[in-house]
């Protein structure tokens, strides 16, 4: 994806804390980046902190896929870009891309499968409508963009090589 304003971004910078015994990235630090990111995503649907707590709603995980496309090193400026590639009445499929400094092609991917749940509970309610509203502003916006280039791979091995 290449930055546009209807694309919700995220950025931050690889701390020391984050990097591994080889000197890049660990691998769960990616997924805390592309959390942050669905965090600003999150606040951008209207749902920030305040209105969160307002109306015991919140938006919860239920599955995540990370591709680690490249390694990076610590200091790197990351900018994660986020969008919806399918929603429903409470659920958000979400796609992530994690760029690194300034260059244009991916480091790391991220699918998820957002829902939105009523803290009360918890138990999975359907967005309120002001929120349902953007959701779907944002869909529209993110319907005529390329297909996701990273989206909807599975993970196993090849027949050939099980055994």
């Amino acid at each position: 994806m290449s930055h546009n304003a209807a694309l919700p971004a995220y950025n931050d910078t690889v701390r020391a804390e984050w990097v591994d015994y080889n000197g890049h990235l660990r691998d769960a630090f990616y997924m805390l980046i592309f959390s942050f990111a669905t965090d600003a995503l999150i606040d951008q649907i209207g749902l920030p902190d305040a209105v969160r707590r307002e109306r015991r709603r919140s938006i919860y995980t239920l599955e995540a896929h990370v591709r680690y496309l490249h390694e990076i090193k610590e200091g790197a400026q990351v900018r994660v870009e986020m969008r919806l590639l399918a929603h429903d009445a409470k659920r958000l499929h979400v796609y992530l891309e994690m760029f690194a400094d300034a260059g244009a092609q991916p480091v790391a991917a991220s699918e998820q499968m957002l829902l939105h749940v009523d803290t009360s509970g918890p138990h999975a309610v359907a967005f309120d409508q002001d929120v349902a509203e953007r959701v779907s502003a944002l869909m529209t916006a993110h319907a005529a963009l390329a297909p996701a280039s990273h989206a909807g791979r599975a993970i196993g091995l090849p027949p050939k090589a099980r055994g």
